[in-house]
């Protein structure tokens, strides 16, 4: 998919608010120096474009009781079934992630679990039965960090 054409509002809107998802529209309007009328319709432009997705708040996983974070590479005995089984995973709440791939598996996905026994349960109960014919478990002992992608604006070309 070829990248939309952003001028430099549009890109000054997106860092600022992709440092803090809940700065005050006027805030960003006053930094930009254009109305908060103009903000809100660069953001109803930014999300018509399909840029700008969803807005959520962010939950630590381990303040809510789940203390396993682990990557799972699946691999389907039958690749026909991506969709199938895409919708199943789509079923537990616990996974989070699911990304088609390549390399050495035909799905990756991220999950969450309140324990190393809860994980294994849902690996042997839920995964399994979706038609499997080997699957790699890799858990995350911590999140190092985590950020949002650049948005460029000084010395950008328009």
């Amino acid at each position: 998919m070829a990248s939309q054409k952003l001028d430099k509002l549009d890109k000054q809107i997106l860092r600022m608010i992709g440092e803090d998802a809940r700065v005050p529209f006027l805030e960003v309007a006053r930094v930009c120096n254009v109305s908060g009328a103009a903000i809100h319709q660069r953001i109803q432009k930014l999300t018509t474009m399909g840029v700008l997705k969803r807005s959520q708040f962010v939950m630590d996983p381990e303040k809510l009781g789940y203390e396993t974070c682990a990557y799972i590479g699946l691999n389907l005995k039958n690749p026909e079934d991506f969709d199938h089984v895409l919708e199943e995973l789509k079923k537990i709440p616990e996974v989070t992630e699911c990304h088609y791939t390549t390399g050495n598996f035909d799905m990756f996905i991220k999950i969450f679990a309140h324990n190393n026994h809860h994980l294994l349960n849902i690996i042997h109960d839920q995964l399994q039965p979706l038609g499997l014919s080997s699957s790699e478990t890799l858990i995350s002992f911590y999140t190092a960090f985590e950020r949002s992608l650049p948005i460029f604006v000084e010395n950008d070309e328009d």
